[in-house]
Formats: C-alpha cells, structure tokens, sequence
C-alpha cells in the first residue's frame, strides 16, 4: 500500500512539472513607444549625414525644412541679435528610449543664419545676464 501512495506521488509530481509554464523575456530592442533602437540608429546617422552636408551660412527655414522638427529648440536674443539653436539626435548615450540633449548635435543660427554647428559653436554664444 505505501509502495502505491509513493507512486501515486511521484505520478503527480511529474505530471505538475509537466505542464509547468515559464516565463520568457524576449529583448528585440523595441521601445514603449514603438521605436526600435535601429530606428535610432538609422535616424541618428541620417541627422549626421545631413548636418555634415550643410553648408556656411545655410537659412534657419531651409534647414528645418530640410531635417524635420528638432528634438529640442532654444532662442535668446543677446544684444540685438537673435541666436536660434536646433538639437538633432546624433548618437545614442544611454540606451532608455529616450533622447536627451547630449544625445543631440546642436545647430546654432544668428539671426536665421548657421554660425556654426556642436558644441564649440554653443559656447560662442554671447552670455548675458
């Protein structure tokens, strides 16, 4: 009898651990938001590739019409002059999905001209206070 309770036991135990399920986590790169890290990748060498294209003193509209709203835009006038700055995602920092401004190229215009593009040219930018 207890040689038949025993089998009985290892019975339901083996069939339970038969029809266990596990839990698998599949990493394809894809975003919450639906961007998958290659289409980062593709967008951040397209912005590359267009920026090294521009040329001196190309126009403010010409180039947002030209690369698309930038991931970020800031605008100061300092004495007289209007300095509009463009951040274009260039290359990947942290891989969260998100896109910050060091993930970014800026482009920095003066009165609707591009003085210059990166971050030496953010720095000419007149401070005032």
């Amino acid at each position: 009898m207890k040689a038949i309770k025993g089998l009985a036991a290892a019975v339901a135990i083996l069939a339970a651990s038969a029809t266990l399920q596990g839990c698998i986590i599949v990493a394809d790169g894809e975003h919450g938001d639906g961007y998958s890290s290659s289409d980062f990748r593709k967008q951040e060498e397209q912005n590359r590739q267009m920026i090294s294209a521009l040329s001196d003193s190309a126009a403010l509209t010409d180039v947002r019409s030209r690369m698309g709203t930038p991931d970020f835009a800031n605008r100061t006038t300092v004495d007289g002059a209007r300095y509009d700055v463009l951040y274009y995602r260039t290359h990947r920092v942290e891989a969260d999905g998100n896109t910050s401004k060091d993930e970014c190229t800026p482009l920095v215009f003066k009165d609707s001209i591009l003085v210059g593009t990166g971050e030496l040219a953010l720095s000419r930018i007149p401070q005032s206070y």
